[in-house]
C-alpha cells in the first residue's frame, strides 16, 4: 500500500528535478553568452581584458538571477525585501564559489601543462555541478534564506 503510494510520488518528483535541471542548463547557457558576449564587445571597444572579464562576469550573474529566479526556481524564491535580498547575496556567493573552482582548475591544469581551452571546459562543467548544488540546497531550498 505505501510502496503504491511512493512510486508515483518518486517518479513525480524525479521528473519535477529533472525539468528543474533543464532549465538551469538554459538558464547558464544564456548567462554563459551575456558574459561571453560582453567581454567581447568590451575587448572590441578597447576595454582591456581584466576589467572587460570582471564586468562581463558580473552582468553574467545578473542574468543568471533574473533567468533562474523567475524560470529556474520560481516555487522558492523569496518574497520582497531582507528574505530575498538575503537570497540574492547567497546567489553571488555561489557564483563566487563557481569562479573560485573554475580558477583553482584551470590554473592547476595549466601549469600541469593542460591545454586550458580543456580546462576551462572540465571546469564548466564542475562549476555548474557546485553550483546548482549550492541554489537548490541553499540558495533557493525553500525560499526563506
Amino acid at each position: 500500500m505505501v510502496a503504491a503510494v511512493i512510486r508515483p510520488l518518486a517518479r513525480i518528483a524525479a521528473r519535477i528535478s529533472d525539468i528543474r535541471l533543464a532549465r538551469y542548463l538554459a538558464a547558464s547557457i544564456g548567462a554563459l553568452a551575456v558574459d561571453v558576449g560582453t567581454f567581447l564587445a568590451l575587448l572590441a571597444s578597447g576595454v582591456t581584458a581584466g576589467p572587460a572579464a570582471a564586468l562581463a562576469y558580473s552582468l553574467g550573474i545578473a542574468a543568471h538571477w533574473l533567468m533562474s529566479s523567475r524560470a529556474v526556481f520560481t516555487d522558492t524564491v523569496a518574497a520582497r525585501g531582507w528574505a530575498r535580498t538575503w537570497q540574492k547575496a547567497l546567489f553571488v556567493v555561489s557564483a563566487l564559489a563557481g569562479l573560485a573552482l573554475t580558477t583553482i582548475i584551470v590554473t592547476l591544469a595549466d601549469r600541469g601543462g593542460v591545454d586550458p581551452r580543456f580546462a576551462k571546459f572540465a571546469a564548466i562543467v564542475t562549476s555548474f555541478a557546485l553550483t546548482y548544488a549550492l541554489r537548490t540546497l541553499v540558495v533557493f531550498k525553500d525560499g526563506k534564506a
